[in-house]
């Protein structure tokens, strides 16, 4: 009995161990803001390292990967400026971890500004900045062409045939005015010319 008891008593301190442990390592001190520590404005083909994939970026688009230095921060958001572009702020972070940071723009696109919210696991130092890592330059962009061109076509050939048929129903129109010709013909002038052949009868 006393040995089923001691092994109970281990295996729950283990588990004790080990809930303390992922306690310790889920604990992070207050959000705060970092800048980017590359100066700007940047393009990803003038940045001095390029790779071939930025996370899960198309070709079509050029890749930003962003880290935070150190093993003990990670991003809880970035906010990136692109002219063109706009602002766009990114809150899903990794692979591999919350550490790494990655944001697509148009290709030669230029990025004007750049800041991160982080969180630094308690007890550990705080960092200054967070990088550029590195970019992925676009390497192909004909996909949009295509498509623009065949809509515009075919739409307004049908729209104008109808139109002109529309004019002759109007002719058959015309055959009415005819008809008041008619009017003309019973007028019963003639009708009294034999008037006149009585007044001589009756001097």
């Amino acid at each position: 009995m006393m040995a089923r008891f001691g092994g109970v008593v281990v295996a729950g301190g283990v588990l004790a161990l080990s809930v303390a442990a992922l306690g310790e390592a889920t604990a992070f001190r207050p959000d705060y803001q970092v800048p980017l520590h590359q100066p700007m404005p940047i393009t990803a083909a003038g940045f001095g390292t390029h790779s071939e994939q930025c996370g899960s970026i198309p070709d079509t688009e050029d890749g930003w990967h962003f880290v935070l230095p150190g093993d003990f921060t990670v991003f809880v958001s970035l906010t990136v400026t692109f002219s063109p572009g706009g602002t766009q702020t990114i809150t899903s972070f990794g692979p591999p971890t919350d550490k790494h940071a990655f944001a697509a723009s148009a290709p030669g696109a230029v990025l004007e500004s750049a800041s991160a919210i982080v969180k630094t696991e308690t007890g550990k130092k705080q960092v200054l900045w967070f990088n550029l890592s590195h970019t992925c330059p676009a390497t192909a962009t004909p996909t949009p062409t295509p498509s623009g061109t065949p809509t515009v076509t075919p739409t307004p050939t049908p729209s104008g045939t109808p139109t002109t048929t529309a004019t002759p129903t109007v002719t058959p129109t015309a055959p009415t005015s005819p008809s008041p010709s008619p009017s003309t013909s019973p007028a019963p002038a003639p009708a009294p010319t034999p008037v006149t052949t009585t007044l001589p009868v009756t001097g």
